[in-house]
Formats: C-alpha cells, structure tokens, sequence
C-alpha cells in the first residue's frame, strides 16, 4: 500500500503518517494512529489520556500503541512527535471560538480538512501515477458502496465524458464479483475504489476479487490506516467529517475531482471529446443557461 504523501511532504499530517506507515497496527491502534493526523497540530501536546479520549480507546491502548512504534512508552512518542515539528500550540480560545454551535464547528472540521489536502497535494506525483493508471484501464471500473455510492456515481459520471467506457459498481450483491470479473475479461487493467466509514463487508469481499482478478486498486478513502488499505495498491486519503448525525466527505469528493482532472491531462482528446459534448448540449438547448 502507498499513500497519498509517501515522497515528502512537510506538512504535519504528512510527517505523522511517514512516522506511522511500515508499522503492524491493530484495529485499535490504526483508530489511534488515524485520529492523531487528523489532529495532527495538536498531537505533540496530547497527554496520553487526551489521545485515548480521543480516538475512543483505553488510556492503556494509547501506551502499547507507543510500543508498537518502538517507543518505550507514549511520552518518548510524544518527544518524537515535538521534535518532528509536527504541530505548534494550539492557539488559545477566543470568544468568538467558545461560541461557535456545532454546525459551524462542523464546517470549520470540513475546512481543515481540506486545508490537510491540500498539504498532501503538495507532491502530484502520487496523483499523476493514479491517473495513468486509471487513464490506461479500458474499461475502467469505478467502486463505491454505501456511503461511498455518491462519491463513486459522482466521479463516474464525469469520467464518462472523456474516458470511452466507465463501469459504475455502486451495488453490492452477489453480481458485484461478476461484474468485476467481467470487467477484467474485457481488458480491464485498474479499480477505483471509493471506500468511507463505515465500511461493508461486501466491499472487502470486492477488492479481494478485483486482486484476484489481476486488476491493480487505486483507493481514495478516509485514512491511510482504513481496512482497506491492506487490498489497495495506492490509497489517496482525504480525511471525513463526523460533526453531524451523518459523515460529511467535502475532501474525498475534492480528491475525486483533482483525480479526474488529472485524468484529463493523460487521455489524448478529451478536451476535444468536451467541446464536442458542449456544442451538443447548446444545439439542444440542454441546460438553461
């Protein structure tokens, strides 16, 4: 598995994440490794409890976290974490802070992290390779259950605009395995996967038949440390929020767009294929404006 920021960013995400990646993590310990980037410039300022409470696990939990990374114990991680320079003090609250309701905390989550991708795209390599991967696959499968479906309908229907023949796969069931068998038969060479909390089964099921399959797995999904990771052979993260009843996914729907332009600069014609498809609409009359 390879991540979005694995050449060198300098953002503290991406520091935490290159502290973190080569590591056997539990279950428990990816939750912990996954809420602290997310919280990335507060980090080397949690005590052990503040991580646990956190990331909803046991204080205990926190510590042999530490020691999975080989650390004596959390406070020598938390040494490494300052002299990484992975965050600075928190600013202290202002009023204006203390009164924010939970909608607006909300959005202010959704822009920081959007502000974290934007660090991650520092470096378009990761992005360059995902696109020539995906470019190149005819067809090209796109995958997305559940909460995903959005993310992957979205990103479809755009593609089909300039790719020659996208698959949608946004339902589960027992044809899903068939459908990426097919998929591979006809010359498929590469899956795009939209993976976001919580994460079905079925779709683990998927991404196991895709390998089979031969197909290689591009990923975009909350966090490097998602149990999809270990079936993907490039994860794109971009962080979800869960300030509301439902997930907001403002960042992986943004990833799938930059991904998709990417996609544009490796297809020979699809500028050509766009203003085709707009002088359609205007002779038409398609749209309104």
């Amino acid at each position: 598995m390879t991540a979005l920021d694995e050449t060198g960013t300098v953002g503290p995400s991406a520091r935490l994440l290159q502290l973190f990646e080569g590591h056997r993590l539990t279950p428990t310990q990816r939750r912990i490794a996954h809420s602290l980037v997310r919280h990335a410039t507060e980090a080397p300022f949690l005590s052990s409890v503040e991580v646990a409470e956190l990331a909803g696990v046991s204080q205990p939990s926190v510590t042999r976290f530490a020691v999975a990374l080989g650390y004596d114990g959390y406070p020598a991680l938390r040494k490494q974490l300052r002299e990484l320079g992975a965050g600075e003090a928190p600013a202290p609250e202002t009023p204006a802070d203390a009164v924010r309701n939970e909608h607006q905390q909300a959005v202010l989550a959704e822009i920081e992290h959007l502000r974290h991708l934007a660090e991650l795209l520092a470096d378009p390599e990761p992005i360059v390779r995902a696109a020539r991967l995906l470019a190149a696959s005819r067809p090209l499968p796109v995958l997305g259950l559940r909460a995903a479906s959005a993310q992957a309908r979205g990103f479809a229907y755009f593609a089909a605009k300039v790719h020659p023949d996208i698959r949608l796969l946004d339902e589960g069931g027992s044809m899903l395995a068939d459908r990426l068998e097919q998929a591979a038969a006809a010359g498929a060479t590469a899956l795009l996967c939209f993976a976001l909390p919580r994460y079905p089964r079925e779709l683990m099921e998927a991404l196991a038949v895709a390998r089979e399959c031969g197909l290689t797995v591009l990923t975009v999904a909350d966090s490097a440390f998602a149990p999809v990771a270990k079936l993907s052979d490039l994860l794109l993260p971009a962080a979800v929020g869960h300030g509301l009843v439902f997930d907001t996914a403002c960042a992986p729907m943004m990833l799938g767009r930059v991904l998709l332009q990417t996609m544009c600069d490796e297809l020979p014609g699809a500028e050509a294929k766009l203003e085709a498809i707009e002088q359609s609409a205007a002779a038409r009359g398609l749209f309104l404006d």
